[in-house]
């Protein structure tokens, strides 16, 4: 197999944990080689509870990808989420020593820098800044200040919150797994790269990734995302509802929801009736769908009105910001029937249902097209990108073929050095946090 930009996506999820291995074909886009899916059993609301048992269902997700690509892992770029992420917005400036040169990468450089000095509650961390737009010396919406003359630069900023202990206890985690930490990426980001266009994200467009634990909340306006929100809610209570609403065992109300299980409860008839066997020779219990269809309904409206309370928080009532392209819905929790009805009723907004098919290879296979793995694949993405960036194949990590490539002195020399993401850097700190701390 010839070898080229390989990358593994990591996706710590509430429920399951998946290890997705893909490369860029020749056409530029994702071909997926190998998927691994363990139960996740450490992790509670995006957050990591029993590092033990994260380790071993990391480990699993990783063997089971390994077997399915006939490659060997050994980095990962992992994605965070979780309750402890919020966001905020700062506005910020810097005065130039010399308003006679032109504004350059150093400039945006040293204005990201500042924002960074923010100080944050105890404990938190900055994981984003991402700038919205500029002024230059007063003229003001300007997107790209590059090239320009001015004295005074000042910048908009939407800033990604999260605990720094949660992120290092992912970070130890992979690390105790056997595993380099490639890169850190926000899940609503990843996400989003998976199953939205970029004429949505010009338009202005809400995702909703509704995950087991949390359901996380990207808006995109202009190509540029404006908002980010965790909601600390996903499709596990509605299966701890059902369990306590019908009087029955987690694993029958999780099957009954996804079986059975509708948003909409004016859809069932009085009549429909399932039958739940009982426990060691007790009578089986007879719910009725219409029951069933209430109880999801009622908390799936609490989760919808929390999210649209963040949307209203954007601006999307504002005529500038209004959200063109409405919702996208995605994520494992995204497959409840009537919930695009539902979410449309509550909001009034444009829904669809994302599929991360949009930067996929045409013969991918139709599982790996789900909702579910919409995170898994935007991850893959992201290392591949990160890969790109660096100008050398990540294939020279896993040792399938196991022949080095003498190509490296070859390599153009750019003169213009990316600029690192703070993610780049936060990677590097718990990199280096986590090798001090053995």
């Amino acid at each position: 197999m010839e070898e080229q930009n390989f990358a593994v996506g990591l996706d710590i999820g509430t429920t399951k944990i998946v290890a997705m291995i893909g490369r860029k074909n020749d056409f530029g886009k994702l071909e997926i080689l190998g998927i691994g899916k363990s139960q996740s059993l450490g992790v509670h609301r995006g957050v990591v509870n029993n590092i033990t048992q994260t380790i071993q269902s990391i480990q699993q997700a990783v063997q089971d990808a390994e077997l399915d690509s006939g490659f060997k892992i050994s980095e990962v770029t992992v994605g965070i989420a979780g309750q402890h992420i919020r966001s905020l917005h700062h506005s910020d400036y810097i005065t130039r020593a010399n308003s006679e040169a032109v504004i350059d990468e150093t400039d945006l450089e040293l204005l990201e820098n500042q924002v960074h000095k923010l100080v944050m509650l105890p404990g938190e961390e900055i994981i984003h800044v991402l700038p919205q737009d500029y002024k230059v010396d007063g003229q003001a919406e300007i997107k790209e200040p590059i090239g320009m003359y001015g004295g005074r630069l000042e910048a908009n900023f939407h800033v990604v919150v999260g605990q720094v202990a949660s992120i290092r206890n992912i970070g130890r985690c992979v690390k105790s797994a056997g595993i380099d930490l490639d890169g850190i990426t926000l899940e609503p980001l990843a996400s989003a790269n998976a199953v939205l266009s970029q004429e949505e994200k010009e338009a202005g467009v809400a995702l909703i990734d509704i995950g087991g634990g949390t359901t996380d909340l990207a808006i995109f306006k202009d190509g540029i995302i404006r908002h980010t929100a965790v909601i600390p809610f996903g499709g596990n209570v509605i299966t701890e509802d059902i369990k306590e609403g019908c009087s029955i065992i987690e694993k029958q109300a999780e099957l009954l929801k996804i079986k059975f299980g509708s948003a909409w409860p004016g859809e069932n008839k009085e009549n429909e009736i399932v039958s739940i066997p009982g426990l060691r020779g007790r009578d089986p219990k007879e719910i009725t769908l219409k029951n069933l269809s209430k109880i999801i309904h009622a908390r799936v409206v609490e989760i919808i009105e929390q999210v649209y309370v963040e949307i209203k928080n954007y601006g999307h009532e504002e005529r500038k910001k209004k959200l063109i392209a409405g919702i996208v819905l995605t994520g494992g929790g995204s497959q409840l029937n009537h919930l695009k009805q539902l979410v449309e009723y509550i909001t009034g907004m444009d829904t669809r249902i994302g599929y991360p098919n949009e930067h996929l290879a045409g013969e991918s296979d139709s599982e790996i097209t789900s909702p579910l793995y919409a995170t898994a694949v935007g991850l893959v993405m992201d290392g591949v990108r990160r890969s790109e960036k660096r100008g050398w194949s990540m294939t020279e990590i896993p040792p399938a073929v196991g022949e080095t490539q003498g190509q490296d002195e070859e390599q153009p020399i750019d003169e213009k050095k990316p600029r690192r993401s703070f993610l780049d850097t936060l990677t590097e700190r718990v990199k280096h946090f986590l090798d001090n701390a053995e």
